[in-house]
């Protein structure tokens, strides 16, 4: 019995390290070398995988910038110091980096715009969505469950006390996980700067419906579309919609008209909410 369990163990073992060198060998023929540059551009990044460039994470971003297929600028974390270390590896001249954060399409809170109903189901902005387009009278607004807060790992959201996602600039890395996380799709990303025409509202009601569901909401009454002087507001299903191609200022002729303050100019370097 026991020269059968020791023939056993030695085939095992014979088997484990045939294969072993195998393996090995495999390993050596078929490797493909890694370009050195991959582990120089992954050493500049932050290493914060936070997904925002749309590749996976920094290794993954840093493979695709050696290979050609990306753009220098798409790291927010980074910077302008991670475009110009790339763009030393790369041996190209460094652009320029605009940093892009999440900003929130509503300012009906709970001030502003009131609830229709009672909710008391899964305390998710897309579970609420799905009973009666929402609890809160204006159906296209921010429920304020907080969706966006728990999908961002960089502490860069939390709910503010009118209910409503505040966004700190310094915290956000542009990852767009609140963005994707949001059911209806009032987050969305612009580019950090001091003034910048934004439309705060989303919804798509008639005006009278729209005034009535929320105090903010943009009513279609396309005051704001007539006074720009660039003519990059046009209306959209009852919506201002900014074109950014021809919005080449802050326009305040644009703005202050604006009945309901649905249209602002806004400094993107400080604190929003």
């Amino acid at each position: 019995m026991e020269t059968y369990l020791i023939i056993a163990a030695a085939s095992m073992g014979g088997l484990g390290l045939l294969f072993a060198l195998g393996l090995a060998i495999a390993d050596k023929k078929l490797s493909v070398e890694e370009d050195p540059r991959v582990s120089r551009a992954a050493d500049i990044l932050p290493g914060l995988n936070c997904g925002g460039c749309g590749y996976p994470g920094c290794r993954g971003y840093a493979e695709a910038v050696v290979a050609g297929t990306a753009p220098l600028d798409r790291c927010n974390p980074g910077g302008a110091e991670a475009v110009a270390g790339l763009s030393a590896i790369m041996g190209v001249e460094a652009g320029g980096f605009v940093k892009r954060i999440a900003v929130l399409h509503c300012q009906g809170g709970e001030a502003e715009s009131p609830h229709r109903a009672r909710y008391s189901g899964p305390a998710t902005c897309g579970a609420a969505s799905l009973v009666q387009s929402g609890f809160k009278a204006c159906i296209w607004g921010c429920l304020g469950l907080g969706d966006c807060v728990r999908a961002c790992r960089f502490d860069a959201i939390h709910i503010g006390p009118n209910g409503l996602p505040v966004v700190n600039p310094a915290k956000c890395t542009g990852c767009m996980a609140c963005v994707n996380a949001c059911p209806r799709s009032l987050l969305r990303m612009h580019p950090v700067q001091e003034q910048r025409m934004i439309v705060l509202c989303s919804s798509r009601d008639p005006g009278g419906i729209a005034r009535k569901a929320c105090q903010v909401a943009c009513i279609g009454c396309g005051i704001c579309a007539k006074r720009d002087p660039d003519g990059a507001i046009t209306m959209q299903q009852n919506l201002a919609v900014v074109d950014y191609a021809k919005a080449t200022a802050s326009r305040p002729e644009t703005v202050e008209k604006c009945p309901t303050g649905a249209i602002k100019i806004v400094d993107l370097t400080t604190q929003l909410g």
